[in-house]
């Protein structure tokens, strides 16, 4: 088996992290030109990752044909520091920003991740700080995350076989994952398992996954496979439409939707009531067939330190660069002011589906934050 990466050695400065900056008093908030309030910042930490996902940042080498190489990780220097990334979310703050989510690659392998995250916490106006991890480290990383004030976890994990798991993970690291979705259960936890859809890789699992919501108090979510990366692994012909999952497995009991609001994410989510008695949340995201742009009110800030107003749009603006040549606080506060005016109104890729089009999305998912 490879070795892990190593993680990245930032340690985080503690003199310069001293009085927060209070919340924008007027209440203010960032709005872009198709009237959608932005209050909701994903961090991407780092691109480094434990697992090589297919879909990812899968290996070089091997036999399954959608293993191709992705672009080298980034060096150290590339990376925002914690610091920087602390100065970056105090200005979101101030504009009305005050739900964070960090991502990756994963974030757990990131050297001082938690020592980040309890000076995070900390920011006055910053409501909410989640986080999204493929599971593998989160045994070791549970109960010091959960005092550290983090009660929310997405959980990547798309297969509930290990061998299937090894195959599309390139690691043998089933086990360890599901301690750490264990450990995170009983210390009391909100979780969301993510599963990538795939026809012909995980396609008979999806009742698995539909029953484990019903065994388990967690909202398992159905995400359709996304053409992300230059060398993306997607191919047509295992895009499954988020309506052909959930017919998939209407069998199992009765879905009743849940009303969703602006401010909630991206998932069309349902009560789902079994034949037998139980009960559970299942629910399915949609970001190509059916699009959730009218309500989208996040920005992200990709590892390399890109602000990108859409995932599906390659279109970003280098903030680590002007944090870099001394801009003031009024300068970054521009900068983010133009990535949410220039967020655009929706992506073309349903259309491209409709006519037959290759889809592709060339930035970096380990970059981008998933």
């Amino acid at each position: 088996m490879a070795p892990l990466p190593v993680p990245l050695r930032t340690p985080l400065l503690p003199h310069i992290v001293t009085k927060t900056v209070p919340f924008n008093q007027n209440g203010s908030s960032l709005v872009d030109n198709f009237s959608r309030t932005i209050s909701y910042l994903r961090l991407s930490v780092t691109d480094r990752c434990n697992l090589r996902c297919l879909y990812c940042m899968p290996d070089e080498s091997g036999d399954n044909a959608c293993r191709r190489k992705n672009s080298p990780i980034l060096s150290h220097v590339d990376l925002l520091s914690y610091e920087e990334l602390l100065r970056i979310v105090r200005v979101a703050v101030r504009l009305g920003m005050n739900k964070i989510r960090l991502t990756g690659g994963e974030p757990l392998v990131r050297r001082g991740i938690l020592d980040f995250i309890a000076y995070l916490m900390k920011i006055d106006g910053l409501d909410e700080v989640r986080l999204t991890t493929n599971g593998v480290l989160l045994h070791d990383y549970a109960q010091s995350l959960y005092n550290s004030g983090i009660r929310q976890l997405n959980i990547s994990l798309d297969s509930l076989k290990r061998e299937k798991f090894a195959r599309i993970t390139g690691r043998d690291y089933f086990e360890k994952v599901w301690q750490g979705i264990r450990a995170a259960r009983d210390l009391g936890f909100r979780i969301k398992i993510n599963i990538v859809a795939m026809r012909g890789i995980n396609d008979d699992e999806f009742g698995d996954f539909v029953n484990l919501a019903l065994n388990e108090p967690f909202q398992v979510r159905f995400i359709e496979f996304m053409p992300v990366g230059e060398k993306s692994s997607w191919q047509l012909d295992q895009f499954i439409r988020a309506e052909e999952i959930q017919a998939s497995v209407s069998d199992l009991g009765s879905f009743e939707p849940i009303q969703r609001l602006r401010v909630d994410g991206p998932a069309r989510v349902f009560h789902l009531r079994a034949k037998d008695g139980r009960q559970g949340y299942v629910g399915f995201i949609s970001p190509i067939s059916h699009h959730f742009c009218d309500q989208c009110n996040r920005l992200r800030l990709t590892a390399e330190g890109k602000l990108r107003s859409c995932l599906l749009n390659d279109s970003e603006r280098d903030i680590k660069a002007l944090l870099r040549r001394g801009a003031t606080d009024e300068e970054l506060m521009k900068m983010i002011r133009d990535t949410v005016l220039d967020k655009p109104k929706g992506h073309r890729l349903q259309g491209q589906l409709e006519d037959g089009a290759a889809l592709q999305c060339p930035g970096q998912m380990s970059r981008i934050g998933g």
